[in-house]
């Protein structure tokens, strides 16, 4: 069969009360509510499970959490060496470097090839893996997919479908097509080095507050090798960038490196979350995860894809049980992880509210005030540089009045 083909009359793969695309932390979270309530709930992922995910595979104290609660402690097998990270610490072109430590203590380093495998098994859900998402359609009792498994055509039918595929998500694309040139891209890329010598702590996860290195620069230790990663606009040189960073790191950090033996990179949607626009769908369908737009000023994605993706599903359950429209139900419970994502990126509530979870008056306490002073200083700099501020503009403005009014500016989506 072919693309001509109409959808109706492809075989039927699946039939489910849900249906999740992506066998991502996101899908499972949703996956494992649903579960957990008796909705017969089927995943869908393009590729064969377990599958490579492109991650430095740090994640958040509020993520850790949400997976202990949730699925249980984690099997030796998703962590990659060293197994924990201790915190993050930020690195200046003029100011001392500032540890920050996560507060409750470490947060594993994830192997996410396998620490998603592990969630989405754990979810109970059926998972259809080398199946990708083509198109949907919805009618005024539920929804079809269709999709291709292993390049054959076929079709899935849900009451619900949950769209949890990634920044660049196929299923996003279909409902909106005008979307992807509403909202900043930039592409991130991270080569693995044999380590000569490099005196950075492997407990911390290392980031760059350096305008001249990138828009988003850091740098860990894995599986006994250092990655070196920058974040560049599209259409940039990742060899060129990375370069850069590399010649910095020796010479301000004294990192000594081989030649890169691997590297990756991938299209990053850092634009939602800065500015205060996500995407959460429209009728049956539900968007969750980085689809929607959730991403932490760090990019790390992990802790807000797991919590939207168990809203999602927390929504689908409460608007079946209330008969009520499911993106009304979502919008409003949806809101918690906006505010919390968002505010990750507003300066007044990093001050005064800490939401990453981390020790910043400890660290900047442990500082002299010539140093505090230099700290600020080159944030500020980075700030006035850094291109994805720009396009924040907006962001920043809601949270001026915030700061001043007291007030949450609610979130603007399609």
């Amino acid at each position: 069969m072919t693309d001509a083909t109409p959808t109706a009359q492809l075989p039927l793969a699946g039939v489910a009360e849900v249906m999740v695309i992506g066998a991502s932390f996101a899908g499972a979270a949703c996956a494992k509510r649903l579960i957990d309530a008796g909705i017969s709930t089927l995943v869908i992922e393009k590729q064969a499970l377990p599958r490579h995910k492109i991650c430095s595979g740090i994640l958040a104290p509020r993520g850790y959490r949400f997976l202990l609660e949730n699925f249980g402690p984690l099997p030796a097998e998703v962590l990659h060496q060293p197994v924990n990270c201790h915190g993050v610490v930020f690195h200046f072109p003029h100011a001392p470097s500032v540890p920050l430590d996560f507060l409750g203590g470490p947060t594993p380093h994830l192997h996410r090839k396998y620490s998603d495998h592990w969630a989405i098994r754990a979810s109970g859900a059926e998972i259809h893996d080398r199946t990708s998402f083509v198109s949907l359609e919805q009618d005024g009792t539920g929804v079809t997919v269709r999709a291709k498994h292993e390049g054959r055509e076929v079709r899935y039918r849900a009451r619900h479908v949950v769209a949890a595929d990634g920044p660049s998500s196929p299923v996003v694309r279909a409902l909106y097509p005008q979307y992807p040139a509403m909202i900043p891209w930039f592409m991130v890329g991270q080569k693995f080095h044999r380590i000569e010598s490099c005196p950075l702590d492997e407990r911390y996860f290392h980031f760059w507050f350096h305008p001249g290195l990138g828009h988003y620069t850091w740098s860990h230790a894995r599986d006994g090798r250092q990655i070196v990663g920058v974040g560049f606009e599209v259409g940039g040189n990742l060899d060129r960038a990375h370069r850069h960073v590399v010649g910095w790191l020796r010479d301000r950090h004294h990192v000594h490196l081989g030649p890169a033996e691997d590297q990756e990179g991938c299209a990053e949607n850092f634009g939602p979350s800065l500015i205060n626009r996500y995407v959460f769908g429209h009728g049956q369908v539900l968007v969750t995860g980085q689809a929607a737009g959730f991403l932490n000023m760090l990019a790390e994605g992990m802790s807000c894809a797991l919590h939207s993706g168990a809203i999602a599903g927390e929504s689908i359950i409460e608007a079946r049980q209330r008969a009520k429209p499911v993106q009304d139900v979502y919008r409003r419970l949806i809101q918690s992880e906006v505010q919390h994502c968002t505010d990750q990126w507003n300066p007044w509530t990093i001050l005064t509210g800490n939401p990453h979870e981390a020790d910043v008056w400890g660290a900047l306490g442990r500082l002299s005030w010539r140093e505090r002073a230099a700290v600020v200083n080159d944030l500020m700099r980075f700030v006035r540089l850094y291109k994805p501020y720009h396009w924040g503009r907006q962001m920043l403005d809601q949270a001026w009045q915030r700061a001043v009014h007291g007030e949450y500016a609610s979130a603007r989506w399609l």
